[in-house]
């Protein structure tokens, strides 16, 4: 298969597009800047004054969109104003190269955010849930969606890929590993608050799930079948450090020093990955211990 992706160059998409290209797969990552190629990986330039990415993606089978800057930064005013408009502007970067090709591709995969369902300590949410725009981080999500809805209309069958908390050497994982490494680590606000996580190799197996069973479309959550509380994967973290779990931290000074994008650490949703599990995906890391024992090997 021919498989593009734009917003290749990140952790996730570093991932996916090594999974496919180990595959045996032709990979095309869409890049502002100019790269040099290797192997079955061929970086080509968009987004720029001059760039022409069409003709280099006519025969491609799957588009997969992870383009927009990170939300792992200080929740500024501007800031949350690129955040959204990146994802909005890729968004529709890509429906136009889409709309320019001859042949479209069989599907496109956007990516998306759990936290389109808000945010509780007693629900459970699936892709049957409803969504809400009540914080920042929800209605960004919406507008995300509400962008990508739009390539249906060029009859390409079209999924949003609902991220959890990645898992992997590198991303999110590291931020939270230090505290540890220097025997500070311990819960974070109430440890009451879920987190739906998923290992990067499930990410990158449940797309290639999702692009061989052509029913699947609409919203998937890519979230394992085992969130935990923050409490229990500190101590899960800890166990795999072999460090201990034991400096809290309290809400009122996470508010404090990250002020609204604390939400993502105090506040979270328990969330079940309906869709994979009906369609007979199977989990690489379905458990807490084992994806984290892998990673931190």
């Amino acid at each position: 298969m021919k498989i593009a992706i734009a917003g290749g160059s990140g952790f996730v998409g570093r991932h996916i597009a090594q999974y496919f290209a180990r595959e045996g797969h032709q990979v095309i990552i869409l890049s502002r800047s100019e790269k040099e190629g290797y192997g079955n990986i061929e970086y080509v330039q968009w987004m720029k004054d001059g760039a022409n990415p069409a003709p280099h993606l006519e025969g491609t089978d799957v588009m997969i969109n992870l383009a927009g800057k990170s939300i792992s930064t200080k929740w500024t005013e501007e800031n949350k104003q690129e955040i959204v408009e990146s994802r909005v502007q890729s968004t529709r970067e890509t429906y136009k190269l889409l709309n320019q090709l001859s042949k479209k591709p069989e599907v496109f995969i956007n990516a998306s955010a759990i936290g389109i369902y808000g945010t509780s300590e007693q629900e459970t949410f699936t892709e049957e849930s409803k969504t809400t725009d009540e914080d920042f981080l929800s209605s960004t999500v919406q507008r995300w969606e509400q962008e990508a809805s739009m390539i249906r209309d060029l009859g390409i069958r079209t999924v949003y890929a609902r991220f959890g908390i990645v898992l992997g050497e590198g991303g999110v994982l590291q931020k939270m590993i230090l505290p540890y490494k220097f025997y500070g680590g311990g819960p974070l606000g109430s440890g009451k608050q879920w987190m739906s996580w998923i290992h990067v190799t499930d990410i990158a197996g449940m797309i290639g799930h999702i692009i061989q069973h052509k029913e699947i479309s609409g919203p998937v959550n890519m979230t394992a079948p085992n969130p935990a509380q923050m409490e229990t994967f500190g101590q899960k973290l800890g166990e795999a450090l072999n460090r201990p779990h034991w400096l809290p931290a309290p809400s009122s000074a996470i508010k404090l020093a990250l002020g609204e994008m604390s939400i993502l650490l105090l506040e979270g949703q328990r969330v079940l990955p309906k869709k994979a599990i009906q369609s007979g995906y199977s989990f690489i890391f379905p458990e807490l211990e084992r994806a984290l024992s892998d990673i931190i090997k």
